[in-house]
């Protein structure tokens, strides 16, 4: 019989979902918000039609800022909302400055 090469960190995972989306807030304590968009055709008019979803994940190290976007991945339940955890910055978001 041959066997599988399954490394420890794939077999305690499992197949978990990931998310690409966009930060829209981090003013938390090690919480970040990520908006992801969702595009589909409306099943009556064909139209097609973008709907927003909001996710709280977690962000340890407090690297993701506003505007970047990021790869989040689904995780066991952290708090009442964080169901989700920060993988990977995939790109860095342009610097606003704040008007006062």
């Amino acid at each position: 019989m041959a066997e599988t090469q399954v490394t420890p960190d794939t077999a305690a995972r499992g197949h978990r979902k990931e998310r690409l989306g966009r930060v829209i807030s981090n003013k938390m304590a090690k919480t970040i918000v990520v908006t992801v968009e969702r595009r589909y055709p409306h099943p009556q008019y064909k139209k097609v039609v973008t709907s927003f979803s909001k996710f709280y994940a977690h962000d340890e190290k407090s690297e993701a800022k506003v505007g970047d976007v990021v790869l989040i991945e689904e995780t066991r339940p952290l708090s009442k909302l964080k169901r989700w955890r920060l993988t990977q910055v995939v790109e860095k978001g342009e610097a606003v400055a704040k008007v006062r």
